[in-house]
């Protein structure tokens, strides 16, 4: 490339232009292709991972916790909104259980991913819910002198492990 002949009197320029042209192209090739990998398909009606749900006593996201009443874990058939996607690979994601509460569910086979488009779409999901519960800070882990009681304790999560999941 020594010998590329320059119309300019400024061999500096003509250099320039040569050597930062491939760049140039090297790079919008690269964001063409990395546009490419990140679109994915929109989720359609009826669409399934892991196993397919039975639809038999589905409950609102909402009525859950009702269900389980003192019971620290059930299997059951939810109804709710995907709010979000936290994480494709093992199928991460959080339902919108009503009043600000949220269910945060995954899937017990992590080889299932779930796209991310999956976000604002109702669906129906079959597994175990299970609460778990946090410890208060200001708590002392031996011997609190609180009075705690399940029904008002802020600390408290639910959880899905999910074995199926429809698109509805």
């Amino acid at each position: 490339m020594s010998h590329i002949i320059c119309k300019t009197n400024n061999r500096f320029d003509c250099c320039t232009i040569i050597m930062k042209t491939p760049l140039l192209l090297f790079t919008l090739l690269l964001s063409g292709f990395y546009a490419l990998i990140q679109k994915q398909p929109p989720v359609s009606h009826g669409a399934v991972f892991g196993t397919k749900p039975t639809a038999v006593a589905v409950l609102n996201a909402s009525e859950v916790e009702a269900l389980m009443g003192k019971k620290t874990r059930i299997s059951t058939t939810i109804k709710g909104k995907v709010i979000r996607v936290t994480k494709t690979k093992g199928g991460w994601f959080e339902i919108d259980a009503g009043n600000g509460k949220i269910i945060e569910a995954h899937f017990k086979n992590y080889a299932v991913t779930i796209p991310i488009a999956l976000k604002g779409h109702n669906i129906i999901a079959e597994g175990v819910a299970e609460k778990q519960f946090k410890a208060d800070d200001s708590q002392h882990f031996a011997g609190a002198d609180k009075d705690r009681s399940d029904n008002t304790n802020p600390k408290r999560k639910l959880i899905l492990e999910v074995t199926g999941l429809k698109v509805e």
